[in-house]
């Protein structure tokens, strides 16, 4: 399937259903880029290494840069998203089901992001779409088991190796910074921390911007009576709608949640804070490279207390990270619970 812009415009216009589906997978990339994008950022501004202007400015330009420059590399998580669920051959049906997928993802990300709680787009995403894809199935048979179990390697990959890799780098860092001078190194780091967020930030347009890309397409594959993506290629205009729309909503902010994770977890140096991103950024790539989706929240906090446990477990602030974690737990049953309301509904209506 090669979609051209042109063709694209007509579909949308002469599709209502399509367009909706369009419109809701913008907005659920912009409120990635409102809420789940600043977890990048955090430590480089709770660090006074850059003001939270500047850095948000520059994670949305990074986020848009990661999403075109990574698709157009390696697009292995935008397939794995695709390919994850199956809505069935009734294309019209399933079209209707993304809808209700999508409206239910908006809901579910608004409402935790008014508390100033971090959430996982990456999971909202997943538990919407396999919500949905059960609902129109009528049970597992919605499911592709080999795609789904990905989810799983990404969340104990972000876990463990995003923890790891934040305790290894601190651990390193403090050894071989020990006899040095303190405001020679603290100047470094400050510099440092801000190439850091940067990475961060290119590396979440990557891992997130290519699981929305892949939703359009599949919307657009219903759209032409297609129930899969088989030998899909996504065009550049795409590319760029989805960091256009990420970057934008990078831009709008997300100060509570820039406190929440850089602030509230754990206090951290400018050191500290450039292991927790560097750890962050290297899990999210090799993640994004062998096609597993992961959470940015998921990877950036566990990096984060990784840093913290190198000065010692009591450093962590484990009440907040309680919280995060009950977030997390939710967003499956919750999210997933009303995208399959919401398509049963949309399906009797529509």
């Amino acid at each position: 399937m090669d979609v051209s812009l042109a063709q694209f415009v007509a579909q949308v216009v002469s599709n209502p259903i399509l367009a909706v589906t369009v419109l809701l997978t913008l907005g659920v990339i912009f409120v990635n880029g409102w809420t789940d994008a600043p977890n990048a950022i955090a430590t480089a501004v709770t660090t006074r290494s850059i003001n939270i202007r500047p850095a948000i400015i520059m994670s949305a330009v990074f986020n848009f840069l990661g999403v075109l420059l990574m698709t157009m590399i390696n697009s292995s998580v935008a397939s794995t998203i695709s390919n994850m669920v199956d809505f069935g051959a009734d294309t019209q049906m399933a079209l209707v089901a993304l809808c209700a997928a999508l409206f239910s993802i908006v809901v579910y990300s608004v409402g935790a992001s008014i508390f100033g709680i971090p959430t996982s787009e990456s999971h909202s995403l997943i538990a919407g779409l396999t919500g949905a894809a059960l609902a129109v199935q009528g049970g597992l048979d919605g499911v592709n088991g080999q795609e789904w179990i990905k989810v799983i390697y990404g969340l104990v990959l972000s876990l463990a190796l995003g923890f790891a890799l934040g305790w290894g780098i601190c651990k390193a860092l403090t050894i071989i910074c020990a006899n040095m001078d303190r405001r020679r190194t603290n100047k470094a780091f400050k510099y440092a921390q801000i190439f850091g967020a940067a990475a961060m930030s290119f590396m979440h347009g990557a891992q997130d911007g290519q699981k929305f890309i892949g939703v359009l397409l599949l919307g657009v594959a219903f759209c032409n009576g297609q129930p899969d993506l088989v030998n899909a290629a996504i065009p550049i205009w795409l590319m760029m709608l989805c960091s256009i729309t990420m970057g934008v909503g990078t831009s709008v902010g997300g100060e509570k949640i820039i406190k929440s994770v850089g602030m509230d977890m754990v206090k951290l140096e400018t050191f500290q804070g450039f292991s927790a991103d560097l750890a962050g950024a290297v899990c999210i790539l090799l993640s994004t490279l062998t096609g597993i989706p992961v959470s940015t929240t998921h990877t950036k906090t566990s990096a984060i207390m990784g840093v913290g446990a190198v000065k010692r477990l009591s450093a962590i602030n484990f009440s907040v990270v309680k919280d995060m974690m009950l977030t997390w737990v939710f967003t499956f049953p919750g999210c997933g619970l009303i995208s399959f309301v919401m398509a049963k509904v949309f399906m009797m209506v529509f």
